[in-house]
């Protein structure tokens, strides 16, 4: 008895498979998934979700929110995030304050982990939609993340 019922289940199990199969392909006609990647390059909009590349963004005054209290660096498991930085003088109180020299981020040894942003306490850096990595040479994949003569923004404090 116990053939016969197996052999029940195993049709019932595939005709349950052809049924949930049959259904997306009738209802794949209403609206595809599917991105018709290169040719929809100039319309294609990842989810917000996405993890392509850790950047700092920059307002119109080319002013960034990271004060370089190096908390991105030491949460980074594999030594993606370098902060290269300099004791200067702050114009408004004339004492020697930290500031950022460069903000260099590795993305051939990025994992796309996210703890650098989570610990981020001015959330100076998040999630960037580039997608596009593919270089011939690692040390493309090598960027500075302030831009020239960027500073901190007003009111952002360590």
């Amino acid at each position: 008895m116990g053939y016969f019922s197996n052999i029940f289940n195993g049709i019932k199990t595939l005709l349950t498979g052809m049924s949930i199969t049959g259904k997306y392909f009738l209802n794949s006609r209403k609206g595809a998934i599917t991105q018709q990647y290169p040719d929809n390059r100039e319309t294609l909009k990842m989810f917000d979700r996405f993890r392509g590349e850790v950047i700092m963004p920059h307002d119109e005054n080319n002013e960034h929110a990271c004060t370089g209290c190096q908390k991105c660096e030491i949460a980074c498991p594999n030594g993606t995030i370098e902060i290269i930085w300099d004791r200067g003088i702050d114009e408004e109180t004339g004492k020697k304050k930290k500031k950022i020299d460069q903000f260099v981020y590795h993305l051939s040894m990025c994992t796309m982990c996210g703890l650098c942003i989570d610990v981020c306490p001015t959330d100076a850096i998040e999630w960037g939609q580039n997608f596009e990595n593919s270089v011939y040479d690692r040390t493309a994949l090598t960027r500075v993340l302030n831009e020239p003569d960027s500073k901190v923004r007003a009111g952002i404090e360590d």
